[in-house]
């Protein structure tokens, strides 16, 4: 669906389908479902016409608000936290950008983070409006991440993952294991964990796959050289800790630990250090590598 307003300094306009319910105008709608987002904010939005319906009509207060309404809005986040680290663009053609993203820094926006992600910063740089990841990096984790910015190619690239076409290597600081032998491959049934942002290993049938081996030996911690098969949510972390060498300053595993909040003093020792794959348009190999070490 195309958007009826523009990206504005790297933001998309958001968008939302209204659901069943009964509202007096469009006003009571929004003060309702985001509670958090005060009627003076609204009718500022409204009066600089930023709030409009899929046809690009501006809505004010008193405008009609029915189930299946497609509306779109800018998202505003006050006083974002500045994230003072920065991304380096490695490759770009007519169908890719490559980037190798620093630790702290999300992907996409989403909860307190709007500008200060990758994708904002980004869109902002290079001006390509239809920039899109086609793979998932945590905001936690360092490195590769290859970006889409042509819809009419990107189904090819995202099927790459989607077919397991795709070799991942990621680098990784946690205490040795001499008691095991190296590499060896850690399988599991990985599930929702009991809190919504983690998750756990359990009885069950396979679906997670991880190839380890030892990179660098440091004294009493090694330098691992972790390779998914699968591409499970916090898979690499989830199956370190299971080996009882969870990664360094990870503060979900193998115990969720107090919110740091903004503290950058200590980044998860994960760097997703290189990526490689045949291209589905050329069928060159490519592989790109992150300049970053950890």
């Amino acid at each position: 669906m195309q958007a009826p307003l523009p990206v504005r300094d790297g933001i998309a306009p958001s968008y939302l389908w209204l659901p069943e319910g009964q509202w007096s105008n469009m006003i009571s709608f929004l003060t309702s479902h985001f509670p958090d987002v005060g009627e003076a904010t609204w009718l500022s939005r409204m009066e600089r016409n930023e709030v409009v319906d899929a046809h690009g009509n501006p809505l004010q207060k008193n405008s009609l608000a029915k189930r299946g309404m497609c509306i779109f809005y800018y998202r505003e986040i006050d006083s974002e936290t500045i994230i003072p680290f920065e991304a380096h663009i490695l490759h770009q053609d007519d169908h890719l950008l490559v980037v190798d993203k620093p630790h702290f820094l999300p992907v996409t926006p989403g909860g307190r983070f709007l500008r200060e992600t990758l994708l904002v910063r980004l869109k902002k740089k290079t001006g390509l409006q239809h920039l899109t990841p086609i793979h998932r990096l945590d905001r936690e984790t360092a490195g590769i991440i290859l970006f889409s910015h042509n819809p009419e190619t990107r189904g090819h690239y995202q099927s790459l993952f989607q077919k397991r076409s795709i070799t991942k290597t990621y680098h990784a600081l946690a205490q040795a294991l001499p008691a095991l032998t190296f590499p060896l491959i850690h399988r599991s049934c990985m599930k929702e964990g009991e809190r919504f942002f983690t998750m756990r290993e359990s009885e069950g049938e396979i679906n997670s796959e991880t190839l380890i081996d030892i990179e660098e030996q440091r004294g009493d911690i090694n330098l691992y050289r972790l390779m998914p098969v699968t591409g499970k949510k916090h898979q690499l972390r989830v199956h370190m800790a299971s080996l009882g060498a969870p990664i360094c300053n990870d503060s979900f595993y193998p115990v969720a630990q107090a919110c740091k909040g903004d503290d950058f003093s200590a980044p998860l020792q994960l760097l997703a250090k290189s990526i490689a794959f045949d291209d589905p348009l050329t069928g060159e190999r490519r592989e790109f590598s992150s300049h970053r070490e950890l």
